[in-house]
Parts: C-alpha cells; structure tokens; sequence
C-alpha cells in the first residue's frame, strides 16, 4: 500500500517540485489549497479526512511576499498563513489517525537583519517588523496545544532557489546587463510605514547584505532526513551551509550566465523600481544570515551546499525545460 502525502499550499513552485517528487516515488498525493484542491480550506470535515491516516503532512500556503505591503496586502500576507495553519492543527487534533510528523513552512526572515554574525536556532536573534511579526505568529499557531500523536517541525526556509524561484528575476536583471550589486543606501521613510514595520532601515554598505539561500532538491532532501528522526522537532533551518553576500551573488550568478558585466542597483533604483513593479526593497536588501546548525549536528549532507553548483544546476534546467523564454 502506497504511503499518503498530503501537501498544503501546493500552487507554489516548491510545492509542485514536492508533489511530482511524491507522486512519482508511487505515493498517493492529497493537496489542500482552492478550487480543483481534493480538500478546500473551508470545508472542516475535508481537512479532517484528508489528514486522517497520512503518513506526511506538508504545509506551504500563504500569499507571496511578492508585492507591495499595503493594508490589504498585509491582512492577506497574515491571514493566509496564520488560518491555514490553525485550520490544518485544528483538523489533525480532530483526527483519530493523525499523520505522524507534520512539516509547516516558516521563514529565515525571522531572524534579525544580520551582518555581525550568522543566525543559528540555538543562538539566533528574532528581529522586528512587520515580516518578523508574520513569522512569529505563523510559529506560534503552529505549535499551540497539544497534538499528542504529530511531531512539528517549522521549516525556516532561506530564499529557495529552483526554476520558478526568486532567481528568475535575478537571471533577467542579469541578461539584461543590470546584474551588478543591489546597493543599500538612505531614504525617507513615511510614518505608515514606520507605523506598519515595513520600512528598511540602512545597515549594509557595499553590497554586502548577506543572502542566504536553499536549493529547493535540499528542501525535499532536509524534510526526508528530519522524517527518519524523531527526535528533531521545532524550529529547523533550512539554508544551505554556505551563505554568500548580494555582490558575490550576482557575481556568481553573471560568471554562469556568461555575463561580463552587471551595472549595480542603488536605493533610489531599487525603491522607485520596486514601487513600479509592486514589491519590497526588503526581499534585496535585508541581510538574512542564516546558517542550518540543526541538520549539520544531525548529519545531513547537502545535495548543493555551494552556490556556483546550484546556480549551475538551475540554470541548465531552466534552458531544457524552457529554450524559449530562460534567455
């Protein structure tokens, strides 16, 4: 009998490479999510039964941070990844079969913005502000209560790389010959914005924000390890052991695109093109650095712990399965 996978929040491109990776390894995939989902949010009992007799439980959903962070914006941000957590715990402590381990999405932007040294989860400082605020809550509905018979573990997840990922932007920019450096500098800041905590404050010089990143074949390969090992529960990063900084990012990624040169981005460019484009300096310029003290201690070996291979990997994949439009 084939085991059941249930994922939650499936639509996001993490979320599809786990179900292909699921369905093609012959287990049984329930999604959760909207229309054509096999259980909706919704629907109380539906949540119930999918999550009766599974043996995994995974939990992706939330709107993308991707946007401008207005009122709406901000509620929908919070709402989609505070309710679909509470409605997945409250189904699962309804269960007379609950899956034994159950796997949230969580975020490394939890940790404060970083250049003295890296966040680990023995050590990690929270920082402030409104994606801090998410984050906390998301955690907290996660872990409240008692769920006698599920092991929680909330992934902290680095800026996932993957075809489809925050990458994709970053190989246009850099084609298009503007891949240098994204520059932190000052600006003025209102206060609805001071007010809502999603104003950046300047702190990194030169480029040198520190990103820290995950191929998303390391999210798969950390959920399958953390599976086999019941003694890891709580918060997890996931981040592959080797962060860089923004300037030897876009450095690497130009060196495997093959692109000699890249023009640098500074704050007024950043601010005025993300306002443009509907997004946040934040998602370039706060420096997450972030470090997987957990599965190093545990023995997880990572697919890709250097970036260049992973760049690498990428890329190639993204020129097979796309010819015609990853150029």
């Amino acid at each position: 009998m084939s085991e059941r996978v249930v994922i939650a929040g499936a639509s996001g491109f993490i979320g599809r490479y786990l179900a292909e990776h699921y369905r093609a390894s012959g287990s049984t995939v329930l999604l959760v999510g909207r229309d054509g989902a096999d259980a909706r949010w919704d629907d109380p009992a539906a949540l119930r039964r999918a999550v009766t007799g599974a043996d995994l439980l995974i939990n992706l959903a939330g709107k993308s941070v991707n946007c401008r962070y207005g009122d709406a914006n901000r509620a929908e941000i919070f709402r989609s990844r505070v309710e679909t957590t509470r409605a997945l715990r409250e189904a699962v402590a309804a269960s007379d079969a609950p899956p034994p381990v159950w796997f949230n999405a969580s975020t490394a932007t939890i940790y404060r913005h970083a250049v003295d040294r890296p966040m680990t989860e023995s050590t990690g400082e929270l920082g402030a502000g409104f994606s801090v605020n998410v984050a906390r809550a998301w955690e907290a509905e996660l872990f409240e209560g008692e769920l006698a018979g599920t092991r929680r573990v909330a992934l902290r997840m680095a800026i996932v790389l993957g075809d489809g990922s925050a990458l994709v932007p970053l190989i246009r920019l850099a084609r298009s010959g503007l891949g240098g450096p994204q520059l932190d500098g000052r600006w003025f800041a209102t206060t609805a914005r001071r007010n809502a905590g999603t104003f950046h404050e300047f702190r990194a010089r030169g480029g040198r924000q520190r990103f820290s990143w995950v191929h998303v074949r390391d999210v798969l390969g950390a959920i399958e390890f953390l599976r086999e090992r019941p003694e890891l529960d709580g918060p997890v990063n996931i981040a592959a052991p080797t962060p860089v900084d923004n300037r030897t990012l876009m450095a690497t990624l130009r060196r495997v695109l093959g692109v000699p040169f890249g023009l640098p981005a500074t704050r007024w460019m950043l601010e005025l093109g993300s306002a443009a484009i509907r997004t946040e300096t934040e998602l370039v310029l706060k420096s997450r650095w972030v470090v997987p003290e957990r599965l190093l201690a545990a023995g997880y070996v990572f697919a890709y712990p250097e970036l260049e291979p992973a760049l690498r990997d990428i890329v190639a994949e993204r020129e097979l399965l796309h010819p015609q439009t990853s150029r």
